[in-house]
Order: structure tokens, then C-alpha cells, then sequence
């Protein structure tokens, strides 16, 4: 091919030449410079015949080396593709650090990175609450349940003490048990009532409102971790601005970003409905855990309220509590009523989902897993007729509860779960509810597992101010 592009090259030269000595050549005869001319002009047309000609010769052979070599890319692929597989082998390996977990996951979840799989528009659908709160009355015992005596731990003789306390294995196994008992459920002082490895202190004025509460919304802030979401003033009633407590927690560095941003409490400590309580000493370095404490603990915040709410703070509430507590508890005869997740149901999934988003440290998940299936959790089956849940995955960001003794001890053990391994709730859900039920036949938690779709009409998704990275395992 470069010889010739050098014969055309130097063929051009030539013609040009010839051409040129016919004008360089005036006192020639007139028929001689004519005849030379029309020859310039001749070899002209041939000379650009001839290089139009290689010109197509060129382009035609470049498409066809683009053609095979193209082909040859594919062969190396399909070469290589084993070695793919053995790549994806090799991460399995590494996503559970022992074979002997066997989960039987399905490999896409794990070859598909992240933005691959095309996400579904999960839409709200409708609710049929009732018109207002005028329309709903509160059913007269309404569980026909077996009440029981649960008490909570306050104090642990320990050089070291937590806000989760020092529960032992024995400790943890008879906490499962539907009888009037003492348990840990955090809020665990050291020895005299030391504050030391405890916190989530409140103060006195915050303490007397939130006693004196009889239905509760709380949510919480820390860490600047979120913008302040204010419930739709005009979808509350008249009667739950007055009745309902809307509590959210903060801390200090939260309280003095969201008034920065034109969120200044008054002198009673209100911003719209909301009203601040401001936690000091947090319990947790993972900000993550600390918000598990008003998630699950709202019966020991809240010590006289008979209903409560949960909601998580990248959500505003756009509908009237009470209709709320109406529609999922006692039209339902519920104690305790949490939505399925929008996307997955098996804690096997779950596992895979947060390792490959790196939500928390994996083998702190591992170790979590693996003493869930050593204690018998086993793997959700969609195609059983008669389920023990809707799904073994919540989507726990709205949570709605009567404070009975039964829905009481499940919080407490979920938050015992929590405190021992890691923050992600989705994991011990199942876990905690199935062994509860297992042990207790006479005594079952009425949950209400309900559909996405309904969490998504009652209130507003936003998405987190930050994300903040994973948090490290506890020491």
C-alpha cells in the first residue's frame, strides 16, 4: 500500500511539469503549444482518473481490514468469557467469607453492577381511609390479646457500660419469651445511675411534654444527615394538631444547621408542627444506630402513649395520623403494622444488596447472617400458600404501632438485634419476628405487612441531604 502512494505521488509531479512548459514556451509555433496543451490536459483527466480510482481502492480496502479486525475483537471476547465467569466465581467468594454459607444467591445479583438493572417506577395507589377523623372511633380492646409484665433493665455493674447493655447469650435467648419478665431495651446506665456509656439524654422540660403524650409521630435528625420535612398542615385535622405529639430529634449540630436554613424553633421549641428535643450524648458513633433508638424505642420516650408513629426524615407526612392508626391497626386488629419491601423479599437478597452497595462492613454482615441461619432462618418462599409474612423484608422508613406488651417486646428485641450486630434492620426483621412467633404460639404479634404502595400515598419520598459512608463494625 505505501509503494503505491508513492508511485501516484510521483506521477502528479510529471504531468504538472508537462503542462507547465507548454505556458513556459510562448515563442513557440501556435500549433505545437496547442498540441501540447491539449496532451497536458489529456494526461490531466487520466493522472485524476486514475487517483479517484485509488482513492475508492484505499477506502474499500480500510473497510474491509475494519470488518475482519471487528470480527477478531468479538472471537477474543467469546475467548475470554470463561475467564469472566471465573472472575465472578471470585467475587462470590469474597462476598461471604465462608462456603459453608451455601445461600444458592442468584449469580445476576452479583454481576450486574450498580445502574445496570433498569430500575421500576414504583407508583402509590389508593388508600381508603376514612373521610375524617369525626368517622373513626377507637375499638374497646380490640386485640382480646394475653397481657403480661415487661420491665426494662436501668442499670448494669460494668467498667464499661453501654446504652444497649451487656446481654448475654442466655439473656438474649430468654428475652424471646411472652412472660412477665425483665429485659434489656436500652437506655442501660452504669453502677450510682452514671450517664457514662449511656446517653441519649434528654432534658427534664422534654421528658414532662413527651410523658404526657397519648399518640405520638416522632422521627429524628442527627448528624445534619437530612433537611427538616414539615407534615402537610392541611392534611392534619383540627383534633390530632391538638392531641398528637410531632416529636423530632435532633442534636446540637442538626438544631444549628436547620436554623441556618430558616428552621428556628420558637420559645416552646416548635418549628410547624414539629417540636425539637434535642439529644445530647449520643449513643452511637453510627449515626445510623443512634436513629434506631426513637425508631424502635418509642414506648420507653414515649411512656404513657398508647399509639405511636414512626417516620423516617427523608419523608413528610401528608395524612391525618389518626387515620392512619384507623386504617392499619384497628380496622386490622393490629398491634403492629410496617410496609414489605418494594423490591426484594428473602433476607438472602438483602444480604447481597447491602455488601454490594457497601452499607455496612461485610464481614460484620457475614457473622450477622451466618448466626441467623445457624438458629434456623431459612430462605422466603413466594410459591408457599400459607406464608408466616407477606415478605422477609420491610421497608421500615414508616412504621405504625399500639404499645401493647406483645408489640413492645418484639421493639425491644429488634432493637436488641441492632445494638448487637449491625444498623442494617432489614437483615434481623424476619429473623426477630419468626423466632418471637416460633416461641410464643399462644401469645402471636398481630403484625400488618402492608403493601409499598400504600406507605407511598400517605406520605412524601425526598431523598437524603447526604449519604454518609459506611460505618465501621463495633468494636
Amino acid at each position: 500500500m505505501a509503494v503505491l502512494v508513492l508511485v501516484v505521488v510521483t506521477m502528479l509531479p510529471e504531468r504538472r511539469s508537462t503542462v507547465a512548459s507548454s505556458y513556459q514556451n510562448p515563442s513557440g509555433p501556435n500549433d505545437n503549444s496547442f498540441l501540447i496543451l491539449r496532451r497536458g490536459r489529456k494526461f490531466g483527466r487520466i493522472g485524476k482518473l486514475k487517483l479517484s480510482h485509488f482513492f475508492f481502492f484505499f477506502v474499500s480496502l480500510f473497510f474491509f481490514s475494519c470488518i475482519f479486525s471487528g470480527h477478531k475483537l468479538l472471537f477474543h471476547g467469546s475467548e475470554f468469557l470463561p475467564h469472566s465467569e471465573r472472575n465472578n466465581d471470585h467475587l462470590k467468594t469474597h462476598l461471604f467469607t465462608s462456603s459453608e454459607l451455601d445461600i444458592g444467591l442468584n449469580s445476576s445479583h452479583i454481576q450486574k453492577p450498580p445502574g445496570s438493572k433498569k430500575r421500576n417506577k414504583h407508583l402509590p395507589c389508593e388508600v381508603p381511609l376514612a373521610e375524617s377523623v369525626d368517622h373513626i372511633l377507637e375499638p374497646h380492646e380490640y386485640l382480646d390479646s394475653k397481657p403480661f409484665s415487661l420491665g426494662f433493665i436501668e442499670t448494669e455493674t460494668c467498667d464499661k457500660p453501654r446504652f444497649g447493655g451487656h446481654q448475654t447469650l442466655e439473656e438474649r435467648e430468654r428475652s424471646y419469651s411472652a412472660i412477665n419478665q425483665t429485659i434489656h431495651c436500652g437506655f442501660v446506665k452504669g453502677a450510682n445511675g452514671l450517664h457514662q456509656g449511656s446517653g441519649f439524654d434528654l432534658s427534664e422540660k422534654d421528658r414532662a411534654y413527651m410523658k404526657n403524650c397519648v399518640v405520638s409521630v416522632s422521627s429524628c435528625i442527627f448528624g445534619s444527615s437530612d433537611f427538616l420535612r414539615r407534615p402537610a398542615t392541611k392534611k392534619i385535622s383540627e383534633f390530632s394538631k391538638q392531641n398528637v405529639c410531632f416529636v423530632m430529634f435532633v442534636d446540637e449540630q442538626t438544631l444549628s444547621k436547620l436554623a441556618s436554613e430558616g428552621h428556628v424553633p420558637d420559645k416552646q421549641g416548635f418549628v410547624g408542627l414539629w417540636k425539637t428535643v434535642v439529644v445530647s450524648h449520643l449513643p452511637y458513633n453510627d449515626m445510623r444506630k443512634t436513629g434506631k433508638v426513637p425508631k424502635f424505642l418509642s414506648h420507653r420516650l414515649f411512656p404513657s402513649s398508647r399509639y405511636s408513629i414512626w417516620i423516617d426524615s427523608k419523608m413528610r407526612l401528608t395524612t391525618d395520623p389518626m387515620l392512619i392508626i384507623d386504617f392499619f391497626l384497628w380496622r386490622t386488629k393490629s398491634e403492629f403494622a410496617i410496609s414489605n419491601h418494594y423490591d426484594r423479599h428473602c433476607v438472602w437478597d438483602e444480604v447481597v444488596q447491602n455488601k454490594r452497595l457497601n452499607k455496612y462492613n461485610h464481614t460484620a454482615i457475614d457473622e450477622q447472617f451466618m448466626f441467623y441461619r445457624s438458629d434456623g432462618l431459612k430462605k422466603f418462599n413466594p410459591s408457599d400458600p400459607n406464608p408466616s409474612l407477606p415478605s422477609y423484608v420491610p421497608e421500615g422508613s414508616f412504621i405504625v404501632r399500639a404499645h401493647t406488651p406483645m408489640s413492645n417486646l418484639f421493639s425491644c428485641l429488634w432493637f436488641n438485634e441492632v445494638d448487637r450486630f449491625t444498623s442494617r434492620d432489614q437483615l434481623s426483621f424476619a429473623y426477630t419476628y419468626l423466632k418471637l412467633q416460633r416461641l410464643n404460639p399462644d401469645r402471636p404479634l398481630r403484625l400488618n405487612m402492608f403493601k409499598d404502595c400504600e406507605r407511598r400515598a400517605l406520605t412524601k419520598l425526598f431523598h437524603h441531604r447526604v449519604d454518609s459512608s459506611p460505618p465501621s463494625p463495633p468494636a
